[in-house]
């Protein structure tokens, strides 16, 4: 049984995961009636497997479902804090911040996809302009943390050490932001992976922080947790709504900020284990393609569409990639504990 501060942060804590995920529950079906209504329908690349041109006008933009139920929880539970403690409004508004940001982002990547004039291939922003503005917001992000919350370091696992990295914490921020957003909108290609990967991302964080006593951290953690699995309950296989770049570059990059709020963003690449490995096989592919002149490493990328390619059903893809991301949250837990 857990003892001391962490005995009395956890109830709460998952209770409000609770609540996420009853609000969410509850606003589902009406969500996705009305994103039919208009018409918010995905239209598929024409690259992509076969199989998935079955899913041409499933409804998107569904992240609004999960950061709508964050926002309200989050901020009912922490109005009086808000209002009256500067340095803890601070904590709890900048990773809502983020994460309203980044949706925004995602939304007109998103819409520009749905009626935007190269809607035929299935595209929405241009690559770079999606990047410039993701860093442009991730720098806005580090410098707050930077400056206003006074973060500067890491803590290094397995060893009792704090490395303060000095202004170089704020250009690794932006790396860890921006990467861990395109990282979750990469893995955002099957029936529930996303969700079920990030519940899970968030889920270890939410036991760190924990563990460290921020009860603030711990709190927005399971909220999110419980709001991505309710999500789930809509986007399991087969899909009746999908999580778009709305929602999965919104989580991503809200992922890399909650990792840097909680000191133990060394951990990421083991918590996140498989948006990394998505993202570090898209990376790979377009290198490998360019240096030999226009082979591949992959039959495609990222690397969920390659094992299809293969011949793994979908199903069997989120529930191995979710066997893997289990066993990457304990193993950052544990080395968190060290």
């Amino acid at each position: 049984m857990p003892t001391g501060e962490e005995g009395r942060l956890m109830p709460f804590a998952l209770t409000l995961g609770g609540v996420s995920f009853m609000l969410a529950i509850i606003w589902g079906a009406p969500f996705v009636r009305l994103l039919r209504e208009f018409r918010i329908g995905k239209r598929i690349r024409v690259e992509l497997p076969e199989s998935h041109f079955t899913k041409m006008g499933t409804p998107t933009m569904g992240g609004l479902l999960i950061i709508m139920a964050v926002f309200l929880v989050t901020i009912v539970a922490h109005v009086v804090e808000i209002l009256r403690q500067q340095e803890i409004a601070q904590a709890i508004v900048i990773p809502l911040a983020i994460m309203a940001a980044y949706a925004a982002l995602g939304a007109v990547d998103d819409w520009a996809g749905i009626r935007g004039r190269r809607k035929e291939f299935g595209e929405g922003l241009f690559a770079r302009t999606k990047l410039l503005w993701q860093i442009i917001i991730a720098t806005a992000a580090a410098a707050l943390i930077h400056w206003r919350l006074g973060l500067r370091g890491v803590s290094v696992p397995t060893i009792l050490f704090q490395l303060n990295m000095g202004i170089m914490y704020v250009p690794v921020a932006i790396l860890i932001i921006v990467s861990a957003a395109n990282a979750v909108n990469f893995t955002d290609g099957l029936d529930g992976l996303a969700s079920l990967i990030s519940a899970t991302a968030f889920g270890a964080y939410g036991v760190i922080a924990a563990l460290q006593d921020q009860q603030y951290l711990a709190r927005f953690c399971f909220i999110v947790v419980g709001a991505c699995i309710a999500f789930l309950w809509f986007n399991s296989h087969p899909a009746q709504v999908i999580m778009g770049d709305t929602g999965s570059m919104a989580l991503g990059a809200t992922l890399g900020v909650v990792a840097l709020l909680s000191g133990q963003w060394l951990l990421l690449p083991i918590i996140a284990i498989v948006p990394v490995a998505e993202i570090v096989s898209v990376a790979l592919q377009v290198v490998y393609f360019k240096a030999t002149g226009g082979k591949r490493i992959f039959k495609m990328a990222p690397l969920h569409h390659h094992l299809e390619l293969l011949g793994w059903s979908e199903t069997q893809i989120v529930q191995r990639f979710w066997i893997v991301a289990l066993l990457g949250a304990m193993s950052g837990i544990a080395l968190a504990l060290t």
